[in-house]
């Protein structure tokens, strides 16, 4: 680890922070949301989380349950203390329990925006270059509490299409991959013949965009986008926040914030890896940035 870094980044180590009711914190838990296999995810997190570890004085640890509901439960629950969750993912946090979490950061794009897309692709070599291709064939989302990979195509697609996603309505088949990593390896190799995942859509489709998904797998050695076309863009939709759990001791929860907050500047390779590229940062966000997801997170609930 980067002791310079350390030192830039920590205000002032926490070691006998304490609850509300006096408790003293003893550990600090760590979700990250599905989407890519559990060894890259802990790959990608592991230089931040040593940095909390040494800010907070406790142990630190990763957690990559296999799907999406496990870093909800997560929160909800009381197990986790962090997540970078995305907006659907919020949405469905807040409706279980609106005291759970507080919204603290968002991550920003290159040009300042903290938006990004539903990307829709097939492969290059099968003929398929837009949704009215699609019809007939099988459809990858990725993750039911995905917001790119099923909350915002199920909202937009059927808009295009006039067809429900219920299989054999418009497409032939619409099924779930477990996440954007299985999505884009499904696609790839031919399991399914169009699928959705996330980009921040800036800089060029060779390089799987500056951010997301695809760069992730670009950056992995699991595709190459020139096999790859897109054939769907979404509306833009609000980057998800990270949150923190609002029970946790404010000076853990200014602490936690203000690390990676200032993780751009003092160790941009890091910031890389939690940001799934590149990024121009980390920056305040707050709740009311997503209640227009929640609204249509909770009319599809009804």
């Amino acid at each position: 680890m980067k002791k310079l870094a350390a030192a830039l980044i920590m205000s002032t180590a926490l070691t006998g922070a304490v609850y509300a009711d006096g408790h003293a914190i003893t550990e600090f838990n760590i979700g990250l949301l599905g989407g890519e296999n559990a060894q890259d995810r802990l790959a990608n997190n592991e230089c931040f989380r040593a940095y909390v570890e040494e800010a907070l004085g406790v142990p630190t640890r990763l957690f990559t349950p296999a799907d999406y509901n496990g870093v909800i439960q997560g929160l909800v629950g009381g197990t986790l203390d962090f997540a970078w969750l995305g907006a659907s993912s919020y949405a469905a946090t807040y409706l279980a329990d609106p005291e759970a979490v507080i919204p603290v950061l968002v991550k920003t794009n290159l040009d300042g925006s903290f938006s990004y897309h539903s990307i829709g692709f097939a492969r290059a070599d099968s003929g398929i270059t837009s949704l009215e291709d699609l019809q007939g064939r099988i459809f990858g989302f990725g993750d039911p509490n995905s917001t790119s990979g099923f909350l915002i195509p199920s909202v937009e697609i059927p808009q295009i299409t006039g067809a429900t996603m219920d299989s054999g309505d418009y497409f032939g088949e619409v099924v779930f991959t477990g996440g954007h990593e299985q999505t884009i390896i499904a696609v790839n190799n031919g399991s399914v013949d169009g699928g959705v995942t996330w980009a921040d859509g800036l800089g060029a489709w060779e390089d799987g965009y500056n951010s997301g998904a695809l760069r992730r797998a670009v950056d992995a050695g699991l595709v190459d986008m020139n096999d790859l076309v897109e054939i769907w863009r979404s509306r833009p939709i609000p980057e998800g926040p990270i949150v923190l759990r609002a029970s946790l001791p404010q000076d853990v929860r200014d602490t936690v914030t203000d690390l990676l907050a200032n993780l751009i500047d003092v160790d941009p390779d890091c910031a890389y890896g939690v940001a799934a590229g590149e990024t121009a940062g980390f920056e305040p966000i707050t709740h009311e940035a997503y209640e227009t997801i929640i609204a249509v997170r909770q009319a599809q609930m009804n």
